[in-house]
């Protein structure tokens, strides 16, 4: 019985020491193995073996790109104004041996680098500057980090301001910069819908009086052509049925009435004119006589009181008095015309 117990304390130190000499490493994942102390080597992944009780995992590094994201820091700029501002760094551990023997925390020694060269690139910087040069500074970050942490054995892949905030001061002025920037785009456009509305309409209205002159021109030139046309038919009627005198000189005497009601202020009259009133002259002469011989032949015993027959002279003084008071009111309603649009 104690013989069975010796042999299964011995056959599981024998497993014990099998398994410790077994080390698996995961993939992206690499061990720093020390012996006595001592850096020997770094395991790769897979299965890898070790001496027992004489190698041991100091650390265990991951290879892939890491994203490190700083707490925010205040920073001075060169117009005196503290922003804070927190940066997202990218990096992958490149050599193990020196991540895990160069320095002491890589990570707390990128933070500090970060901030130092942020500190140098914004102290030269105003705030305006520093809030559109974000390129610039990654840039410049990145050179300067990927130079100091080669040596660690860390590359910087990238590095991205997340955030830079201005005193609350500086974001109120901001807001009120941005709004007054706002209403002025706001003014600048109505003031330009305006002024095109205007031009539009001046053009309208410019259309319009165009318009409005050619139809009144196209309607004068028909107007004029049809009174020639009436004309030249009359003219060719009288012409044709070779009227008398005495109907050419009444229509001259019913036309003194129209000229004086046009308005105008100076009409001419024809030269023919004298010639016709002597014609209408003589027709109402005749017709007088004609007229007094007939009454007095039929009514002789009442030619005393038969009412005066007005001469031609008389009829032609009426016609003219008539056509000067024509004359008259049209003046006096030009002269009216002219004071109400004084």
């Amino acid at each position: 019985m104690e013989l069975l117990l010796i042999v299964l304390v011995l056959v599981g130190l024998v497993v014990g020491a099998v398994a410790s000499t077994v080390r698996i490493v995961p993939q992206a994942r690499r061990y720093n193995i020390e012996r006595f102390g001592r850096y020997r080597i770094t395991l790769q992944p897979g299965l890898n073996f070790v001496i027992p009780l004489v190698d041991r995992v100091n650390t265990k590094l991951d290879v892939r790109e890491t994203v490190y994201s700083s707490n925010p820091r205040p920073v001075i700029t060169e117009d005196n104004l503290v922003v804070n501002i927190d940066t997202v760094l990218y990096y992958q551990i490149t050599d193990p041996r020196s991540a895990a023997y160069e320095v002491a925390n890589y990570l707390q020694a990128i933070d500090q680098l970060t901030v130092t060269t942020l500190r140098n690139l914004i102290g030269s910087m105003d705030l305006e500057s520093t809030l559109t040069s974000r390129e610039t500074i990654n840039a410049r970050l990145r050179e300067v980090l990927d130079d100091a942490t080669g040596k660690w054995g860390i590359r910087v892949n990238r590095v991205e301001i997340k955030a830079i905030d201005p005193p609350a001061s500086i974001k109120e002025a901001m807001e009120k910069q941005m709004r007054a920037e706002r209403d002025k785009r706001a003014a600048i456009l109505h003031a330009e819908g305006k002024r095109a509305s205007l031009i539009l309409e001046a053009e309208g209205t410019r259309q319009k009086s165009i318009l409005e002159a050619e139809g009144n021109q196209q309607a004068r030139i028909l107007e004029a052509e049809g009174e020639a046309t009436a004309l030249e038919r009359v003219f060719q009627a009288v012409h044709a049925n070779d009227a008398d005198p005495k109907v050419l000189a009444y229509k001259y005497l019913e036309m003194l009435p129209s000229l004086a009601s046009h308005g105008n202020s100076f009409w001419v009259i024809p030269g023919e004119l004298t010639e016709a009133m002597r014609t209408v002259t003589g027709a109402f002469a005749d017709n007088a006589s004609s007229m007094q011989s007939a009454k007095g032949s039929d009514n002789g015993h009442d030619a005393g009181r038969t009412p005066p027959v007005p001469s031609p002279r008389e009829a032609i003084e009426q016609a003219e008095h008539e056509a000067a008071k024509a004359v008259e009111a049209a003046h006096e309603e030009s002269a009216r015309a002219d004071r109400i649009i004084g």
